[in-house]
C-alpha cells in the first residue's frame, strides 16, 4: 500500500505560503507517506515530542480501487470508489530546518502515524467529489476546512499524473491538498472530521 499526497494543491493555502508560491504552480506536487504513516480506527495520534512543533492539515482522501498505470484522465474516475477526511501531521520545525539545509524532508512528514484517515464513504453517496465540503475540528472548533472545487488539480487529473510515474495498485491512498493553513496540534486535543456533514473520523491526542 503506497500513500500519495498533493501539496500546493489549493489557491488560498498558497496565497499564505506566498505569492510567488500562489503564481507558480504550474503542475501536480506530489509527496508520499509511509504505510506505517497510516492512522485509522479512532487509534489516538501519539504527539512525538523529539520532532518540535506538531501541525496537521485535514485532506480529502481517495481509495484506489483498480490496477492502473499511465491512466488517461478521462478514464481516471474508474479508478477510485470512495473518499474520507485525512490528516497530514507535519513535524513543522523539522521540515522547515531540512528544506533550509536542502536536504530530504520526508521523515518530517512521513514519520509512523502521521496520515490520519476516517471512515469510508462510497464516492455515489456525495453529490459529486468535486463539489464535497470537508472539514476538521480540533476541540469542538473549526480548525480547517475545505471545498473540493477549489482545487487547483482535481482528483482525476492527480491520478493521471501520478500514475505516469508509478503503478496504482487497490488499496493505495491519495491525500489531495490541504486547502489552508495548518493548525497547531498537542496532547489533549480531541480531533473529528466530516466530509458533506457526515462525521468519518474521531480520534485523541496523547
Amino acid at each position: 500500500m503506497k500513500i500519495f499526497a498533493a501539496a500546493m494543491n489549493y489557491p488560498q493555502h498558497n496565497k499564505q505560503e506566498g505569492e510567488a508560491l500562489y503564481n507558480n504552480v504550474g503542475k501536480p506536487v506530489v509527496y508520499t507517506k509511509t504505510d506505517s504513516a497510516l492512522l485509522k480506527g479512532g487509534r489516538p495520534f501519539f504527539v512525538p515530542d523529539e520532532f518540535g512543533a506538531i501541525d496537521g492539515q485535514a485532506h480529502m482522501v481517495v481509495r484506489i480501487c483498480r490496477l492502473g498505470k499511465c491512466i488517461p484522465e478521462r478514464f481516471a474516475h474508474r479508478y477510485y470508489d470512495a473518499v474520507t477526511v485525512g490528516i497530514d501531521f507535519t513535524a513543522r520545525e523539522m521540515l522547515s530546518r531540512l528544506r533550509r539545509q536542502g536536504l530530504p524532508w520526508e521523515l518530517a512528514k512521513g514519520f509512523d502515524g502521521s496520515a490520519a484517515i476516517g471512515e469510508w464513504v462510497g464516492k455515489e453517496l456525495l453529490r459529486g467529489v468535486q463539489s464535497a465540503s470537508f472539514r476538521i475540528d480540533a476541540d469542538g472548533q473549526a480548525a480547517n476546512e475545505g471545498y473540493t472545487g477549489d482545487m487547483l488539480f482535481g482528483v482525476d487529473a492527480l491520478i493521471a499524473h501520478i500514475s505516469r510515474f508509478c503503478t496504482l495498485k487497490t488499496g493505495d491512498l491519495l491525500y489531495t491538498g490541504a486547502p489552508s493553513a495548518p493548525f497547531p496540534v498537542a496532547i489533549g486535543n480531541h480531533i473529528e472530521g466530516y466530509i458533506e456533514g457526515r462525521k468519518v473520523l474521531d480520534f485523541n491526542c496523547k
